[in-house]
């Protein structure tokens, strides 16, 4: 029947190309994540164990197959899985065999890595893992090069990139006044979580081009989105302004897989003409399976009710994102299907680190040999470039971010001490450089320092990227012992 053959997008061979292997991609680098971090924040000797975590989990428990138990050995079992799944898809093998098989495969990745999330606690309270998860469910409905792409899908997968720009672009303008007085990008690229190598050049940039930058987040976000829903070629110029504007936050950032998420999904807008005609080495059909015939009866029926679940869950985002008190980077269900998401509503106006320290001196006075620990992604030596992560993602190093916006007295803070006290070589793994080489230190403490960016003319003069201005004591010395230096 005519009307049928709507639901196939033959002219997305190449979208979904991108779709598959990108998100597989982003999967691969997300279990990798886990398997060297995991252990040492969430194991079974972590910083926030998880056997002790399901013990008070309650009777509503979210989806995971830890929920009966829980080992390190079976985490890393995890992983490997995903990490196997992931390459496979990345390679395309899945994909050329019926479309049930690349399925079941991201369908797998899903419930995986779902169960790292649910039992992540503050480590993996982040957006950008209920968008991986949210990514991966719908992408497995996208088939196999045996049949063509489902329009409904690649549809859904634009909602998604809608509700990812315009939701961060309504927290903003609902935020703080820096977002509509143009002035957010004065401080942004010098406060934000993470900064990266070129971030210090982005915040040196004149006044008057930070303004623009703010006109034109606004304008790809609150205004380009409803463009990926209009006829070509305008909705893949629309996904074009999407991934150059996300291009540009991951050159001045580290926003573990959040932008390439965001560059990867806007995909689903480009059709296979104006890639070709943008990019003219890439074949006009971007299916390269000649076999490519329509979508079996059976396959139909599986993404029309794919379709039909996650548009019955987009009326809580759609709520959302229509209240004054717009939720932020929200799941509206066990499974974190159809999510609301958004970022940095306010930008904090002054960057605030905590230093950690520790000594082998007996007694914690000022005159001891105080040595820092040097952390792989935060801010610490004022020499030291800021290297690029993105997409992996650094989750001590973020959560050490938050520390001075929230309160530094979390109880995963205080075992991080109390494990650099025991020298725990996990922990130690964690970060860049152990000023004791693996011996443990009799004192810890941390203090707190307002960092900016050095000037061009400070840069010339000391060599040193950043300045920094000691503030207060966080957290006195602590020992094993329990005592305590006095408060100074």
């Amino acid at each position: 029947m005519d009307w049928v053959s709507w639901f196939d997008a033959p002219e997305y061979g190449f979208a979904r190309q991108v779709l598959q292997r990108g998100v597989a991609a982003l999967f691969f680098v997300a279990f990798l994540s886990s398997l060297n971090q995991f252990p040492a924040l969430l194991g079974e000797r972590g910083l926030l164990p998880v056997p002790d975590y399901l013990e008070g989990f309650g009777a509503r428990r979210r989806p995971t197959l830890f929920r009966w138990r829980y080992s390190d050995r079976l985490l890393r079992g995890v992983c490997l899985t995903g990490l196997a799944i992931s390459a496979l898809l990345v390679a395309g093998i899945p994909q050329l065999g019926p479309p049930w098989v690349p399925l079941i495969a991201f369908l797998a990745l899903w419930l995986l890595y779902m169960s790292i999330v649910n039992v992540g606690q503050t480590f993996y309270g982040f957006g950008w893992e209920m968008l991986l998860l949210e990514a991966g469910f719908t992408v497995a409905f996208l088939g196999s090069d045996q049949t063509e792409p489902p329009r409904t899908i690649l549809l859904l997968l634009a909602w998604l990139v809608f509700r990812l720009e315009f939701g961060a672009g309504m927290i903003k303008i609902r935020g703080g006044r820096e977002w509509r007085d143009l002035t957010a990008l004065y401080y942004h690229h010098e406060t934000q979580p993470m900064p990266g190598p070129l971030s210090r050049q982005a915040h040196l940039l004149p006044k008057p081009f930070h303004r623009l930058e703010v006109l034109g987040n606004h304008f790809a976000q609150l205004v380009v989105p409803f463009f990926l829903f209009a006829p070509q070629p305008v909705a893949s110029a629309a996904a074009g302004i999407i991934i150059f504007t996300q291009l540009w936050l991951v050159a001045s950032g580290n926003f573990a897989w959040l932008n390439w998420m965001a560059i990867v999904l806007a995909f689903a807008a480009v059709s296979d003409p104006v890639a070709h005609a943008v990019l003219p080495f890439l074949p006009q059909d971007g299916n390269p399976e000649e076999g490519s015939r329509g979508s079996p009866p059976y396959w139909l029926a599986v993404t029309l009710v794919a379709t039909m679940l996650l548009v019955v869950l987009s009326y809580w985002p759609v709520r959302n994102l229509l209240s004054k008190g717009q939720l932020m980077n929200a799941s509206f269900n066990r499974w974190q299907l159809v999510n609301t998401y958004g970022a940095f509503g306010t930008v904090t106006k002054h960057r605030v680190e905590i230093v950690v320290e520790g000594t082998l001196d007996e007694e914690p006075e000022d005159s001891a040999d105080w040595r820092e620990y040097g952390f792989k992604g935060k801010p610490g030596d004022l020499r030291r470039l800021p290297r690029q992560w993105a997409p992996y993602h650094l989750r001590l190093d973020w959560l050490m971010w938050f520390l001075p916006l929230r309160t530094v007295h979390e109880e995963w803070f205080y075992a991080f001490l109390t494990k650099l006290l025991e020298a725990d070589q996990r922990t130690l793994r964690l970060l860049r450089a152990d000023p004791f080489d693996g011996d443990p230190p009799r004192w810890v403490r941390a203090n707190s320092y307002l960092y900016r960016f050095a000037t061009r003319a400070e840069f010339r003069e000391t060599g040193e990227r950043w300045v920094r201005m000691p503030l207060f004591e966080a957290i006195p010395p602590l020992s094993l012992g329990g005592s305590r230096g006095r408060r100074r």
